[in-house]
């Protein structure tokens, strides 16, 4: 069952200006999702923008919740049941998910299998077989559907048990098209989640959103050949970042595609070869095992719904200043309270407005950055 207030939670989470963060403090603030969109356009003029914020409409959120549906999926929501704990916990966790598939897999423990698209044969092998011997073991295996690592070990999830994969388009934009049926077979034997609404073609922005999905959902991340520079690596850090852990299978030193998986060990990864290393190396977990679901013992998750302290108000003066204290690279919200003379919440009020407006991006560790573009005055 959805919650009563979908339409509001997906039309807040579809509007210009909120992301995950910002939604996640417009619902502390505001109390719910109704009061938060109807203070968008008051927030986003404070801010500095002159047009209101793009906010869609009821009628438009109910088309993309009956398209969904349409399909067989349905929307997960933050802060509700259905939506995977583990998920849940990251601070920049979406808001809302389309998922196709069974909603009885999310109670299971995951772990994610990602590495190169353009991976070896060997690569290839060794992937479809831990997820092979993951999934006989119980374990739901989360990967990101690309070429290469991604596909194999959805393809040996398959042959023993179940699979998810995190997308970075719509649901109905299966990228690469060439994985378009292992998409639809997953979907029928397992889930496919994505973030963008329906019709979004994946962008090179998207995918980097996609890994936290996929670092997110799981207890930890096995990584199978990848470069120095590759959205493997990303999923792995994101990984350990949320306090996951990391496991890669080492490779030829002469391999390019392998440089990133040997950095990875040398940085603490756990070095895997079998299934017995992934899992002497995970986090206790409840084996409490009702029709094959597992309970996992996670800290307690406490929901965004509390109210925050009414926001202090901050003149123009006041946004300015702070503004001039930003670049484009992330800088810690702490630091910038040791450098303007506003109070903790005076700045986390205008950083708010800041966001709406389009002028500033709230990152994950409690970081905000200047978005290009923006003018600092």
């Amino acid at each position: 069952m959805m919650p009563p207030d979908a339409l509001e939670r997906l039309r807040l989470a579809r509007s210009e200006g909120v992301g995950p963060i910002a939604y996640r403090r417009l619902i502390r603030r505001y109390g719910d999702a109704g009061a938060a969109l109807a203070a968008l356009p008051a927030l986003a003029r404070a801010g500095g923008r002159a047009v209101p914020p793009r906010i869609p409409s009821a009628r438009a959120a109910a088309r993309e919740i009956e398209a969904v549906a349409a399909r067989g999926g349905r929307h997960l929501f933050l802060d509700t049941d259905a939506y995977p704990p583990l998920l849940a916990a990251l601070e920049d966790a979406p808001p809302v998910l389309a998922f196709e598939g069974d909603t009885d897999l999310l109670a299971r423990p995951a772990i994610a299998i990602v590495g190169a698209r353009n991976a070896s044969l060997n690569g290839r092998r060794i992937a479809a077989e831990l997820a092979e011997a993951l999934a006989g073991a119980g374990y739901v295996v989360v990967s990101g559907l690309a070429r290469g690592i991604d596909a194999a070990a959805h393809e040996g999830a398959l042959r023993a048990g179940t699979t998810i994969a995190a997308i970075a388009g719509g649901l109905d934009r299966p990228y690469p098209p060439e994985n378009a049926a292992l998409q639809a077979r997953i979907a029928a034997g397992g889930g496919v989640f994505a973030e963008a609404p329906l019709g979004t073609a994946p962008q090179a922005r998207h995918f980097p959103r996609r890994n936290r999905i996929i670092a997110g959902l799981t207890l930890g991340c096995v990584v199978v050949e990848a470069a120095l520079r590759s959205g493997s690596l990303i999923t792995a850090r994101l990984a350990a970042e949320a306090g996951r852990e990391v496991f890669a299978v080492p490779g030829s030193p002469r391999d390019p595609r392998c440089l990133g998986s040997n950095h990875l060990l040398r940085q603490g990864a756990h070095l895997t070869e079998t299934l017995a290393d992934i899992l002497d190396n995970l986090p206790a977990r409840a084996a409490e095992s009702e029709g094959g679901q597992f309970r996992e013992v996670l800290a307690p998750i406490t929901p965004p719904s509390a109210r925050d302290h009414e926001p202090v108000a901050v003149d123009d003066d006041g946004r300015a200043a702070l503004l001039s204290l930003l670049g484009p690279a992330p800088v810690a919200v702490d630091e910038l309270l040791r450098y303007c003379q506003l109070s903790a919440s005076a700045v986390m009020a205008a950083l708010l407005e800041l966001e709406i407006a389009g002028r500033v991006e709230t990152l994950p560790g409690n970081r905000v950055a200047l978005v290009a573009g923006s003018a600092v005055s």
